[in-house]
């Protein structure tokens, strides 16, 4: 009987001490990403094409279609300087890496639980 209640505070204690370091370890790497001194995990990544647009002559539109072609043309460049493609990919690695730290403070918690009831009995 003994034997089975120092085995049960054995675990209570080790799952107890176990959900505080993944709580610790979440709540450190949230610090150090979400401070800038380290990148989230690339979990989305868009390729940013590199090219090198030389000042063309536009022409004088002579149709209709001519003229919805470049003014389509221009929505595009205008939309790609307003948002940058790497904000999207940055804002895409944080939101999974902060929904991942959630799972895992969660987890660690009921990991912790766990162990104060094991005590507890």
């Amino acid at each position: 009987m003994k034997i089975n209640m120092s085995f049960k505070k054995i675990i209570g204690w080790f799952s107890f001490f176990t959900g505080i370091v993944i709580i610790s370890f979440t709540l450190y790497q949230s610090f150090v990403i979400f401070t800038g001194q380290k990148e989230p995990p690339d979990v989305f990544k868009i390729e940013v094409e590199k090219t090198k647009t030389l000042p063309s002559k536009k022409k004088v539109p002579t149709s209709l279609e001519d003229l919805q072609n470049q003014l389509q043309e221009m929505m595009v460049e205008q939309m790609q300087n307003i948002i940058p493609k790497e904000a999207i990919s940055k804002s895409l690695n944080l939101i999974s890496f902060s929904i991942l730290a959630g799972i895992l403070i969660f987890g660690g918690s009921q990991i912790s639980s766990l162990g104060i009831k094991l005590l507890k009995s």
